[in-house]
């Protein structure tokens, strides 16, 4: 059997780190999905600056409609040049594209802070849209549309 000490006392040294002096940066990460195009987007507070794929926004989407449909979440909360955005988009057209990145900012911004959560889900920003294309069935030319029937 084994005694145990009693007069040794250890004593254990924690060293503390000192706090960072300036505020975090707060960036906020969300996917949005659009027909077959993913977008991850990241969102910070800065001057409206917007980068898909390493490209600025109006070298990337040329059409104005769509850097509209892009910006529509930032009008919805009243607050245009007040973030930047990184966003990474694949596949689809470019339609889908800028739905994509539009429901990644919109789920980004509601997480960035909560006070936007209601001027978006109003607006519809916060729901995906689901609808895709329709598959191709067998024995039609299309998904609907069948072969021209001729009578004789």
């Amino acid at each position: 059997m084994a005694k145990a000490k009693t007069d040794s006392k250890e004593t254990i040294t924690v060293k503390k780190e000192k706090a960072s002096t300036g505020p975090k940066e707060l960036i906020t990460y969300s996917t949005g999905r659009r027909k077959a195009a993913v977008a991850r987007v990241w969102v910070k507070r800065g001057n409206g600056k917007i980068t898909v794929n390493g490209k600025g926004l109006e070298e990337y989407f040329a059409r104005p409609v769509l850097r509209m449909i892009i910006n529509q979440p930032f009008a919805a909360i009243d607050r245009i040049g007040n973030f930047d955005i990184n966003c990474t988009v694949v596949g689809g057209g470019l339609s889908g594209q800028a739905g994509a990145v539009r429901l990644g900012i919109a789920k980004a911004l509601d997480e960035y802070d909560n006070t936007f959560h209601k001027p978006l889900r109003t607006g519809g920003f916060l729901t995906r849209d689901s609808r895709v294309v329709e598959r191709k069935k067998y024995g039609h030319k299309k998904a609907r549309r069948s072969f021209q029937f001729s009578k004789r």
